[in-house]
């Protein structure tokens, strides 16, 4: 099974609005040079919503050349629309992604068996592996534990990105999965609750900005060593915490951009975090002395 700490990569734009596919092979880059264990383009961090299809791929491609075959690459492929999800999931496979990152269809809210089906499709139509995205908070729909087991019967399916923010649906995951597929939080301040239960790693937000640590908390969490992961959970919480004092991701692209590491370029409808919340991220990399 995949494992550790897998990145969910930010999208840098230029100052036009248009890809910054520079900034976007250093930020690879930063990432590889500091020990992650996959890289996770064109999700919800990586302002999928905003760009179009062909800007997704674009990405895709660029992250899976810099990659050159060192770590895995999953591809952010999902959709509402199924078809539209085949149609991407296929050229990432083209391109050499490992998997692909299927969100739970957002807006149309499909029924348990519908998402069921849309997850299903995908991985009969596709041979390539899957990570599937549960996170009902910007989805509108949850993946209850049974549909994700129906799914996860399926040999392509072979992890979820755990978002839902509930514990107890957590734990029922990891209980009822079959043995090879990997669970992982999608909360950074989960991360360790989660892989101390048995879980994979975490798919990161604040790992854009310090992927090391991110590792380092994961290995103890996963080798057992509750003091050191604990001890490492509670110094980076105030860093997790600031990840959300904003929508995701105007957080972290704001860190990395006092990092000097992109442009402060976010697309409507996402704009620039206010001045107050761009002061508190200023003391918060001080503070982890990022900055």
């Amino acid at each position: 099974m995949i494992s550790g700490v897998m990145t969910a990569l930010v999208t840098p734009f230029k100052a036009n609005g248009e890809l910054d596919l520079e900034a976007l092979d250093k930020l690879v880059d930063f990432q590889i040079e500091h020990g992650v264990d996959a890289l996770v383009p064109m999700g919800t961090t990586g302002e999928s919503p905003t760009v179009s299809h062909d800007e997704n791929m674009e990405v895709v491609e660029r992250v899976i050349r810099r990659v050159d075959g060192k770590i895995p690459v999953i591809a952010g492929t999902g959709s509402n629309s199924t078809d539209e999800a085949i149609r991407m999931t296929k050229i990432a496979r083209g391109l050499g992604a490992f998997a692909s990152l299927q969100v739970a269809p957002y807006y149309n809210k499909p029924t348990q068996e519908g998402l069921y089906r849309h997850f299903t499709t995908i991985a009969d139509a596709v041979d390539l592996p899957m990570v599937i995205y549960n996170i009902k908070g910007r989805s509108g729909v949850n993946i209850e534990t049974p549909t994700l087991m129906r799914v996860a019967a399926h040999p392509n399916a072979i992890a979820v990105k755990e978002a839902s923010g509930d514990l107890g649906q957590m734990m029922d995951v990891i209980n009822s999965r079959p043995k090879d597929f990997a669970v992982f939080s999608g909360d950074d301040n989960m991360a360790v609750p989660l892989t101390l239960m048995g879980g994979s790693g975490v798919i990161s937000v604040a790992s854009n900005i310090i992927p090391r640590y991110i590792g380092e908390m994961i290995e103890a969490a996963r080798k057992g060593n509750v003091e050191k992961a604990r001890t490492m959970h509670f110094e980076l919480l105030p860093l997790f915490k600031g990840m959300f004092l904003e929508t995701n991701p105007l957080p972290v692209k704001a860190c990395l951009a006092q990092m000097g590491l992109v442009e402060p370029v976010w697309r409507l409808p996402l704009c620039p975090p206010s001045e107050e919340t761009e002061a508190k991220l200023r003391e918060m990399l001080k503070g982890q002395g990022l900055i």
